[in-house]
C-alpha cells in the first residue's frame, strides 16, 4: 500500500513540475548547494581580437549586433527578414532549438504582440504562443474582438517574439542575446507596420523599452520605434496568478480604446 502511495505521489510531483515548464533533468547526481564556492578570480580585460597561431596576425572579433543590424536592414520583406534571421550565425540559441519561431497571425494587423521567447510547444510547431499561454492569449485578444486567424486585417493580430529560438530549459534570454536580436525585431516592426505594440512580459519590455518591472510598467502607454506600446502581464504569469487578469482586462480596454481613437 505504501509503495502504491509513493508511486502516485511521485507521479503527481512530476506532472506538477511539467506543468511549471520543466522539460529536462538537470543532472543525475544531487548538488550540495551549501558548499562554499571558490572565490572567482578577477576577470582580466581581453583585447577585442581572436588569437591565432604564432606568426599569424590576430583577427578582430565579430560585432554580432552590427552584423544583425546590417542583415536586418537589407531585408525588404517579411520573408526576406525570416530568411536573414534563419541564416544569422551568431546566436548560439539556434544550436539547441528545433526551428526558428518567426511569427503568427496576419501581417499588417493593427496590433502586434511581442512576446519573450519560444517554449517547448512553440519550438515544436514553429509558431509563437501555441501552448496553454497562447490559448489564454487568444481568449484575451478575442475579448476585444481580435483574432490571429481573422480574415480581415482590422480584426486581426500579428504575433512575434523578441527571441526566435527556444532557450535551453526555458531560461530567460541573456542581455547579449536580446541585444543581437533587437535589430531584427526593430525591422520586423517596421515591415509589419502595426498601429499599436503590446509587450507581454519583462523580456519584451526590456527589449522595447529598455526597462523591466512589468508590475510597474503595465497599464501605462510608452513608445518604442515610433509606435505606442502597452506593457502587459505575460499570459503564463496570468495562469499562475489568475487575480492579475483584472489588471490585464483594463490594459486590453486601453488598447481597444486606442484602436477606436478614444485615447
Amino acid at each position: 500500500m505504501d509503495s502504491a502511495m509513493d508511486w502516485h505521489r511521485a507521479r503527481a510531483l512530476l506532472e506538477w513540475q511539467v506543468e511549471l515548464g520543466a522539460t529536462d533533468a538537470v543532472g543525475d547526481t544531487p548538488v550540495n548547494r551549501y558548499e562554499v564556492a571558490a572565490t572567482p578570480k578577477a576577470e582580466v580585460a581581453k583585447p577585442n581580437v581572436a588569437a591565432g597561431p604564432v606568426g599569424v596576425p590576430a583577427t578582430p572579433r565579430v560585432d554580432a549586433v552590427a552584423e544583425a543590424r546590417s542583415a536586418a536592414g537589407a531585408a525588404d520583406s517579411l520573408d526576406a527578414l525570416r530568411a536573414a534571421m534563419d541564416a544569422f550565425p551568431h546566436c548560439e540559441l539556434k544550436l539547441g532549438a528545433r526551428q526558428l519561431v518567426f511569427s503568427d497571425g496576419v501581417p499588417g494587423a493593427r496590433v502586434m504582440i511581442v512576446g519573450e521567447s519560444p517554449g517547448r510547444d512553440e519550438d515544436l510547431q514553429g509558431k509563437p504562443f501555441v501552448g496553454r499561454a497562447g490559448q489564454l492569449l487568444d481568449r484575451m485578444v478575442g475579448a476585444i474582438g481580435l483574432d490571429r486567424g481573422a480574415a480581415q486585417v482590422a480584426d486581426a493580430v500579428y504575433i512575434t517574439n523578441v527571441i526566435p529560438w527556444r532557450p535551453p530549459r526555458n531560461r530567460d534570454p541573456e542581455a547579449e542575446e536580446i541585444a543581437m536580436m533587437l535589430p531584427f525585431l526593430e525591422r520586423h516592426i517596421a515591415l509589419a507596420q502595426p498601429q499599436v505594440l503590446v509587450a507581454v512580459g519583462n523580456i519584451s519590455c526590456q527589449a522595447l523599452l529598455g526597462r523591466r518591472g512589468i508590475t510597474r510598467l503595465r497599464g501605462g502607454w510608452a513608445e518604442a520605434f515610433g509606435k505606442p506600446v502597452m506593457p502587459m502581464f505575460h499570459p503564463a504569469y496570468l495562469l499562475r496568478n489568475p487575480a492579475a487578469k483584472r489588471e490585464t482586462w483594463a490594459d486590453l480596454l486601453e488598447v481597444n480604446a486606442r484602436l477606436k481613437g478614444r485615447t
